[in-house]
């Protein structure tokens, strides 16, 4: 056995590199949305922390570079900050928020604290000259949120976007290469923002947009077969959208060779183990061996007592590679496990020096020594809705494709505290009802995510004429394009008391429910 980091390999290697654009992450909440933007450009994007060194960023031949906001101030001593030497390397950069200020702190600009900070929808009028702003309109809403501004542009910048409070709300420098903008044209508040951004990365990196699912599907099945030779496969199925894509993936490009482990941890929702055994199994559609692990109770053993968030995820995540090096030795000498990370997954577990939001059980859960020669994690570059392209590109039912996200934990992260067996059957009883309504109201195809979770709050309530002292169940529904921000969906009323009636009637521990009305940021779709 060999240590993880030092077995996995690049899970880019075939991707079509020829347009790559990097964005530094300096701490600011939409590294992850600055990159799918750029995706939806049709030009590959990639995450890299802000202490990567000249040598890295060269290595990754980039058309351009992108610095997203942060936090901190650019004029403090321990601001995170890059080599001023990015500059000279004649690649095209583009400073949002904190990184504009960082550009222009490095370049000889004076940033100071804004005498009046901007926070949300700011109308800010455009220099329409200025190749960033080519086809925007003059005037229009985007969105701020900073304290400090550039109060002086460096040398041999032109100002070409200002606001009432902001004289430098967007800068360039064209014979460098260099571009800054104090508000965020990544996120759909901002008028015209994808525009800007398409602007930036066509027009001034000069990216033509190669980045295509159908060319990634194919250049990852060839690569795969040659990665994997005449090598067994072990895939790691949850039914989930991620691993049945990755499954589907590997089927096609080594066929029997790969084994599908289902672990049936007890943490699905209702009569998931079923269905995921019908679709993928003896009578299924795909060539691939599948086994059915059945491990339910000891999850229950595993989780007993357990409260933390991080904890429930590690020990969950660490039960389940367990449960593949076992059925491991039972097939026979393996020698690929595949995992359906996706890139949300890594950057949420942490980035360089980013804060970690949450572990991936497939992420940061794993134990460091691994019974297995190789990790191969095919989707690791890709963001949900691009996941769900590459499945229908391999020709996987629709309905299979969009079927509502499920996290690998399962239930262990829609039930707050410790978790045992009659606080799942809750939860899965509580989900059924909701999913059911849902669908038939219809607005089951309108929603990102939809489902119910358990609180570990108690409440006293009456039902006939007794008093009960039973649990809240929360409901949550999201809408989202990216998974990477979403807002609180308006359910209708009609269909939430329906909802609501049903479960305090028909599910046994429960006499109350709520509604969750809190969007990401702050919150996480998830409870933990």
């Amino acid at each position: 056995m060999r240590q993880r980091a030092e077995i996995r390999e690049r899970q880019e290697e075939n991707i079509l590199k020829e347009e790559t654009v990097i964005v530094l992450d300096f701490g600011g909440q939409y590294n992850q949305l600055i990159a799918r933007r750029v995706r939806e450009c049709n030009v590959y994007c990639e995450i890299m922390p802000y202490t990567a060194s000249l040598e890295q960023i060269k290595a990754m031949e980039p058309k351009g570079i992108i610095f997203t906001g942060g936090p901190n101030s650019v004029y403090e001593a321990s601001s995170p900050r890059c080599s001023k030497e990015v500059f000279g390397l004649g690649i095209p950069v583009l400073g949002i928020c904190y990184g504009s200020q960082l550009m222009a702190h490095l370049l000889g600009g004076a940033v100071k604290t804004a005498p009046v900070s901007e926070y949300g929808h700011t109308e800010v009028e455009f220099d329409t000259s200025d190749v960033m702003f080519e086809g925007v309109s003059p005037k229009g809403i985007c969105w701020m949120s900073h304290t400090d501004y550039i109060a002086e542009a460096p040398e041999g910048f032109c100002v070409t976007a200002h606001t009432q409070a902001c004289p430098v709300a967007a800068m360039s420098c064209p014979e460098r290469k260099l571009y800054a903008t104090q508000f965020h044209p990544e996120v759909m508040h901002t008028q015209e923002g994808m525009r800007m951004l398409g602007n930036f990365v066509h027009k001034i990196c000069g990216c033509k947009g190669n980045w295509k699912m159908d060319s990634f599907v194919q250049d990852s099945i060839q690569s795969l077969r040659q990665r994997i030779g005449g090598g067994k496969v072990l895939c790691a199925l949850s039914g989930g959208v991620d691993s049945s894509v990755a499954a589907v993936l590997l089927s096609k490009a080594v066929g029997k060779q790969l084994t599908c482990v289902f672990v049936d941890h007890g943490l699905l929702r209702k009569d998931e183990g079923d269905e995921v055994e019908a679709i993928f199994g003896p009578n299924g559609s795909y060539e691939l061996n599948f086994v059915r692990v059945n491990a339910q109770q000891r999850y229950y053993s595993k989780l007993k007592g357990i409260e933390e968030p991080e904890e429930k995820r590690k020990i969950i995540g660490a039960e389940f590679i367990r449960v593949f090096e076992e059925e491991a030795r039972k097939i026979g000498k393996v020698d690929f496990l595949v995992q359906g990370t996706i890139y949300p997954d890594v950057i949420e577990s942490g980035l360089g020096k980013s804060a970690v939001i949450k572990s991936h059980h497939n992420v940061g859960g794993l134990p460091d020594v691994v019974d297995f020669k190789e990790i191969i994690e095919p989707l690791r570059s890709l963001f949900k809705d691009e996941v769900r392209k590459a499945g229908l590109e391999l020709g996987i039912p629709p309905h299979l494709v969009f079927r509502q996200p499920f996290p690998g934990p399962g239930l262990g992260v829609r039930i707050v505290g410790e978790v045992t067996e009659e606080k799942v059957k809750i939860v899965q009883e509580a989900v059924a009802i909701y999913r059911e309504e849902i669908a038939k109201a219809g607005l089951d195809k309108e929603l990102g995510q939809y489902f119910a979770a358990l609180t570990n709050m108690r409440s006293v309530g009456v039902m006939g004429d007794f008093r009960t002292y039973d649990y809240a169940v929360a409901l949550r529904a999201v809408s989202t394009s990216d998974f990477m921000t979403a807002e609180a969906a308006p359910i209708p009323w009609e269909v939430l008391r329906k909802v609501t009636n049903r479960i305090v009637n028909e599910v046994k521990g429960v006499n109350r429910v709520l509604y969750d009305c809190t969007g990401k940021p702050p919150g996480t779709i998830e409870f933990e």
